[in-house]
């Protein structure tokens, strides 16, 4: 669709590859880069980059659309080569994903920042060598009793009405990404932060 020296953006989600993955907390910026690739009508399809990727265009902008298949802790691996190969600068990556410190259904449009105990966050950080990349964190509820392994409720489901709340939240962590590359993170921020249905 277009050559490797134009892309201009690359949206990244992050989760678990396989079926027994896909409707759990820790899969929800899977879940959310499936709708912005819904909305573009762009396939996340090609395996390359240890992960599934697809290509769209957007108000004037090349997009990359990436799913790491590394599994969750490394999923820096996947975003370090598909961004080298395409050059795309960490300022230009937004990254969707869980975050266990918002409601299910709320939302956090950053800048930048820290990893925030998200462990593929910090395999990000890790291979980018640089925290300067937006994200749009997608809340799934803080685990209910503090004894409870944390890689237990991440991998758990949602119940039925965290599940409403959350499908909501997915569909505007997908217009967030959007309006980052149309308008820039702080006005995303502005429209999305703390949003629920």
């Amino acid at each position: 669709m277009f050559g490797k020296q134009e892309a201009t953006w690359l949206i990244v989600g992050l989760g678990n590859p396989g079926r027994e993955y896909e409707k759990t907390r820790h899969n929800c910026g899977f879940r959310a880069l499936d709708i912005v690739a819904g909305t573009l009508g762009c396939k996340v399809d090609k395996l390359k980059f240890q992960g599934l990727y697809g290509q769209a265009d957007y108000n004037g902008n090349r997009l990359l659309l990436l799913k790491p298949q590394t599994y969750m802790n490394l999923s820096g691996l996947s975003v370090l080569q598909l961004s080298a190969y395409f050059r795309i600068p960490p300022q230009r990556i937004i990254v969707l994903f869980d975050d266990i410190s918002l409601k299910p259904g709320r939302l956090r449009v950053r800048a930048d920042g820290s990893a925030g105990g998200h462990n593929g966050v910090k395999s990000i950080i890790g291979e980018l060598g640089s925290q300067e990349f937006p994200r749009v964190k997608i809340g799934v509820g803080a685990k209910p009793h503090p004894e409870q392994p944390l890689a237990d409720w991440v991998l758990s489901t949602f119940s039925a009405s965290e599940e409403a709340a959350v499908t909501s939240a997915l569909n505007r962590a997908a217009e967030a990404a959007l309006c980052i590359i149309d308008h820039g993170v702080p006005e995303a921020a502005n429209r999305y932060n703390g949003s629920q249905p």
